[in-house]
């Protein structure tokens, strides 16, 4: 839908023309005087509200994010955000104050990881929950390309992942969702639910765009044990199976590569 078009809808003032911002592989994004809309070529249902929940869910928990001005199955009008300088010690003690926060249980609504379709799930041990919600279905969507490697990804998670207690992630948090503001840093696009911080940290490490002073103010304020550093590679195969998934084989070597270091 025409952003314009979109914002009409909703009811919210149009302030000046529709700029085309950089929206990743999924959504387009433009930017609309003090409002961010987002579409999609025939997204999935729920994608935006899923997005507007998780945008929210973070908010609850301290995280900076752009406030949702509206959501529906069209698209989603945030609040345009100025760009300010990098704070990477800001984001380290941002999330370093998420990870730390401790949930009732492993928890999911129904969601997305990008435009892929993941179930609700709630409570059970983290390795069962993080294997079913999380792994087994982009598995399942990606086996006949895997080359033979799907049974070595279901071996994977017959040993049990660390368990530091249930906490709340973004869930997709490459250094693609950081925004600095003047105000501080901004998390973008989450895919939320309530998980163990490796998740996060896993996504942190496999593309890069963290650096080292980041690493150490977070490291300072919430270490990271051995064990959790070592299932690092377990949690980046679920991501790396997504991307199987929607940019196909040549991801393959990188699974290869995060399956061996197991």
């Amino acid at each position: 839908m025409d952003p314009l078009a979109l914002l009409r809808k909703t009811g919210l003032e149009a302030e000046g023309p529709a700029l085309p911002l950089h929206g990743g592989d999924i959504s387009r994004v433009w930017r609309v005087g003090r409002f961010v809309v987002k579409t999609a070529q025939d997204p999935p249902p729920g994608l935006f509200r899923a997005e507007a929940r998780g945008l929210q869910a973070l908010a609850e928990r301290g995280v900076r994010v752009p406030r949702v001005h509206w959501v529906g199955e069209e698209g989603l009008v945030l609040e345009y955000l100025e760009p300010g300088p990098e704070d990477w010690e800001g984001l380290a003690r941002m999330l370093a104050a998420l990870h730390r926060r401790r949930e009732a249980a492993y928890r999911a609504e129904p969601g997305f990881l990008g435009t892929f379709p993941l179930p609700g799930r709630e409570g059970g041990a983290w390795t069962a929950f993080f294997y079913e919600r999380c792994v087994l279905p982009l598995l399942e969507a990606t086996w006949d390309r895997l080359q033979g490697l799907g049974p070595k990804v279901e071996a994977l998670y017959q040993r049990p992942l660390p368990a530091e207690g249930p906490a709340p992630l973004h869930g997709d948090l490459w250094h693609g969702n950081v925004y600095f503001a003047p105000e501080g840093p901004a998390l973008l696009d989450p895919s939320f639910f309530v998980g163990e911080r490796g998740v996060d940290l896993a996504m942190m490490r496999l593309f890069g765009g963290f650096p080292r002073r980041f690493w150490e103010v977070y490291g300072e304020l919430y270490p990271i044990p051995e064990e959790v550093e070592r299932a690092l590679p377990r949690y980046q195969v679920y991501y790396l199976l997504a991307h199987v998934h929607f940019f196909g084989r040549g991801y393959l070597g990188a699974l290869w590569r995060a399956i061996s270091a197991s």
